[in-house]
């Protein structure tokens, strides 16, 4: 097996288990992770051993989306319409892996679960998260779009809207009770709840589960599903490619103090507006 240096990898009695491995920036994504871990996902597709994939974080936390200390517009030849709709475009490719994965996948989560990562986690056939676990997609906040609109066909239409059009982040057990997540585990049981499921997946015949996946994802690819997200990346690649003033302004205190104080301006402003 090959050893990635961004992605931990293992297969055993069935199951193959990926974890992002950068737990020291919350397991954020950047081009390695990009290419890693569809390579991961590819490996365990291709393993004839492997009936059920469980996809994880290492450490405290499933994900913090891609490192917003990368200048991700730069990345992709700079903040135009044409590079940023290349870059979201890398992105739900990398994104949509666990939908297109023929195997069932499963997301365990823990900690922070993010943008980028929240994405990933909803493109999971099941997610299972630990009862500390903080699910949501604060791009708004910062003037830039989500990659892939998959959270509307998750939740619904009107609590998407309510998330998406102010970023707001939401608890594990909220999370559960729009559909978000199936299960919610207390943190020290997560691990081993995720790994029984998988299990009794292991005891269903391949055959019968890759269809019963395609079937089901089919129901929302013949509804749209594709469709609307492409139109996203559209969408989203015309915010991005807008120099507001809000984004100019983070960017600014990015270059000069640092992520972590521009985020801190960036929600300090929310403080005096949540809800009573």
């Amino acid at each position: 097996m090959k050893d990635w240096n961004t992605i931990a990898y293992e297969a055993e009695d069935g199951i193959a288990h990926i974890r992002f491995d950068r737990p020291q920036v919350l397991n954020s994504y950047d081009l390695e992770v990009m290419r890693e871990f569809p390579e991961a996902l590819r490996a365990a597709e291709a393993d004839d051993s492997v009936r059920v994939i469980v996809i994880s974080g290492a450490g405290r936390s499933f994900g913090a989306g891609f490192d917003l200390k990368i200048d991700w517009s730069e990345a992709f030849g700079g903040r135009g319409p044409q590079s940023t709709r290349a870059m979201l475009r890398a992105c739900v490719a990398f994104e949509i892996t666990p939908w297109d994965c023929e195997k069932p996948t499963i997301a365990m989560v823990r900690g922070h679960c993010l943008a980028g990562s929240c994405e990933v986690a909803m493109m999971c056939c099941l997610t299972f998260a630990s009862d500390n676990a903080l699910f949501g997609e604060p791009e708004i906040r910062f003037s830039t779009a989500p990659p892939a609109m998959v959270m509307p066909w998750i939740v619904g239409l009107k609590k998407a809207k309510e998330l998406l059009y102010t970023g707001d982040l939401i608890g594990a057990e909220e999370a559960r009770e729009i559909g978000m997540v199936n299960r919610v585990f207390p943190d020290d049981r997560l691990e081993a709840e995720t790994m029984r499921y998988a299990r009794r997946l292991v005891a269903i015949e391949p055959e019968a589960a890759r269809a019963m996946k395609a079937a089901i994802n089919y129901s929302a690819e013949t509804a749209g599903f594709r469709q609307a997200i492409d139109y996203g990346i559209e969408t989203g690649a015309i915010l991005d490619a807008t120099p507001t003033e809000m984004y100019r302004r983070f960017s600014e205190i990015r270059k000069k103090e640092g992520l972590g104080a521009a985020i801190r301006w960036r929600e300090s402003q929310f403080e005096d507006r949540s809800e009573g």
